[in-house]
């Protein structure tokens, strides 16, 4: 079985790197984007299983571009995980839902739990 292809989009970059190598040990094949727009433009080639999309980003909210993400023919199809540290899954659940999350994470998170949640949205596709 090919290793599961996770697409990270966070505009902090330490956070970014860490969460990338944690789950390339993991067994995942990461591709980590700062930026959302350069994110968009490598989404073909990568062809990930799951999107990990942060929600506070400088660029464009990660509602904006889940809502991008979720309206392209080519990542329709593809989970998206919102990963957080500010606002909770309650207080924007509606939002999520129209804007194609999958799932939410609260930051800071277990190394298991985020491996945990990719594996349920997986199965769901």
């Amino acid at each position: 079985m090919l290793p599961k292809k996770v697409m990270i989009i966070d505009d902090d970059c330490k956070f970014l790197e860490e969460l990338k190598e944690m789950l390339a040990l993991s067994g995942y094949e990461t591709s980590g984007f700062s930026s959302s727009s350069f994110a968009l433009e490598k989404l073909p080639d990568i062809n990930p299983d799951v999107i990990l999309l942060d929600l506070k980003m400088d660029e464009k909210s990660g509602f904006a571009i889940a809502d991008e993400l979720t309206h392209l023919p080519e990542s329709s199809h593809i989970p998206i995980v919102a990963m957080t540290g500010i606002y909770t899954e309650g207080e924007y659940k509606k939002l999520m839902n129209v804007c194609g999350f999958s799932s939410t994470i609260i930051k800071p998170f277990h190394p298991l739990d985020i491996i945990a949640r990719i594996e349920d949205v997986s199965r769901l596709q």
